[in-house]
């Protein structure tokens, strides 16, 4: 090419591009770096005519070369499964100790209960309320013996160690309270007492046997699917993205993979909520396109588990063992580097 041809496209480049194109400098090295400059091949001529030239073909860098100067990334779906806390927490002490002091200062500041407006005098019902109301000094038997229009009405502050603040024990006095039933009949008032359900403890079975595979654990918090590989490392389900899947769809497919049909799940979003990088000391081929691999990067996706359980047998993922397990107990199964990265994705409680 003659230089006046360069110089007329030199000057055809310039007028145009935008007023606005600006490539910063270090654009311009990386762009240096990549560059690479290749000799025009032959011409192909159709026709016959020496000067009949319809293409030139430039020949482009093989995949070996462009695998050996930048090694890709293998790019996972990782399902972050959760089951979400199914009761309230615990009360703390200082919880404990306000709710019971809203418990009595409504008892003291309610207008008197006007029993004579609900049992007529002299009625068994009447009896019973009057006799009820000497063993406990107030109608509310969950706060314990407190008179709130008696002179030490002010004194209602309990000891340390006393068992009225606890939940259980306001939950019990109150059950056993409505046990105890008067009927009224010619022959006189009897009491009987009647069986009444318990609410179900907070504790469950899986909790005294530390069962890390049952849902039924830890009710108080959130769990978490963790599985573990045949090499022994423990992670979140995660598998390669594949060529027609977007992350969701291979999120989904991990998830059915490794823990089975047998879980009605729902996925939270679309996007990812974080992501852990995963790099190889020295490059690995891939073993479909012969590719460099230069290491592992997997972006998870939020789940719920509504019903169901995690099931191995039909899994093709190599996976030899699940556990549910809150985010203080994901620390001492994963790597230190994979918790650091997906600490911030788990929730405390």
């Amino acid at each position: 090419m003659s230089a006046g041809s360069r110089g007329t496209r030199r000057m055809a480049a310039v007028a145009l591009r935008p007023s606005n194109f600006s490539v910063c400098r270090g654009c311009q090295e990386s762009l240096t770096i990549t560059r690479r400059d290749y000799a025009s091949a032959a011409s192909t001529v159709i026709g016959g005519g020496s000067g009949d030239i319809s293409k030139a073909e430039i020949p482009l860098p093989s995949s070996s070369e462009a695998s050996s100067t930048s090694p890709s990334y293998d790019i996972k779906a990782g399902v972050v499964l959760s089951r979400p806390p199914q009761i309230t927490r615990d009360l703390t002490p200082f919880e404990k100790s306000f709710y019971f002091y809203q418990k009595r200062l409504n008892e003291r500041l309610a207008l008197p209960f006007t029993r004579y407006f609900y049992f007529k005098r002299g009625t068994p019902a009447d009896e019973d309320w009057k006799r009820k109301f000497r063993e406990r000094l107030t109608p509310s038997r969950d706060i314990g013996k407190y008179n709130a229009y008696s002179p030490e009405a002010w004194n209602d502050e309990l000891l340390v160690g006393a068992v009225e603040s606890e939940p259980e024990h306001q939950v019990e006095m109150l059950l056993r309270d409505a046990e105890l039933v008067t009927t009224a009949s010619s022959e006189g008032a009897t009491t009987k007492k009647v069986e009444i359900e318990r609410p179900a403890f907070r504790v469950t079975e899986a909790d005294k046997k530390n069962d890390q595979k049952s849902l039924d654990r830890l009710l108080q918090r959130t769990l978490y699917l963790l599985v573990k590989t045949k090499q022994g490392y423990w992670k979140f389900p995660s598998s390669s993205v594949g060529l027609n899947e977007n992350l969701r769809s291979a999120a989904e497919r991990t998830l059915s993979e490794t823990a089975g049909v047998n879980m009605n799940t729902w996925f939270v979003g679309f996007h990812p909520i974080g992501h852990y990088s995963y790099i190889f000391k020295t490059p690995k081929p891939d073993q479909g396109t012969k590719e460099l691999i230069a290491g592992e990067k997997t972006f998870f996706l939020k789940s719920r588990i509504m019903a169901g359980q995690a099931d191995l047998q039909a899994n093709t993922l190599d996976i030899a063992d699940f556990k549910w397990l809150a985010k203080e107990e994901i620390q001492r199964f994963v790597l230190p580097q994979y918790y650091s990265s997906v600490k911030n994705m788990l929730a405390d409680r």
